[in-house]
């Protein structure tokens, strides 16, 4: 199986595709390496290929904050420059900047 490249890196702001909410990227799997049963509860007509990469997002919509896991075929470059309010951002990142969180070393 050949891997590529992911087109997004971590603290990058991307908004998802088909449905209203965006994120901060905090982790990718080189390909999909969740439940099959969490792929198989997408519709078939929307369901990603498996043999790309995944995104373990801190994720936001006008109602609520939560973690997503979405396929890079899903995900666009989020480019209004705006935060994403997300109350974990913190534990990972610095500063946005230009798009993109800063990682900053946080030692306990």
């Amino acid at each position: 199986m050949m891997l590529r490249k992911a087109k997004f890196g971590l603290g990058q702001v991307v908004k998802h595709k088909m449905f209203p909410f965006r994120g901060v990227v905090v982790d990718i799997d080189p390909k999909f390496a969740n439940t099959e049963e969490w792929w198989q509860a997408i519709p078939e007509k929307i369901r990603p290929k498996k043999d790309q990469p995944f995104y373990h997002l801190l994720a936001e919509n006008e109602d609520t904050h939560y973690n997503a896991y979405v396929s890079e075929q899903n995900l666009v470059k989020d480019t209004s420059g705006e935060p994403v309010d997300h109350p974990e951002i913190e534990a990972y990142f610095g500063r946005l900047r230009n798009g993109k969180y800063e990682l900053e070393f946080k030692p306990n």
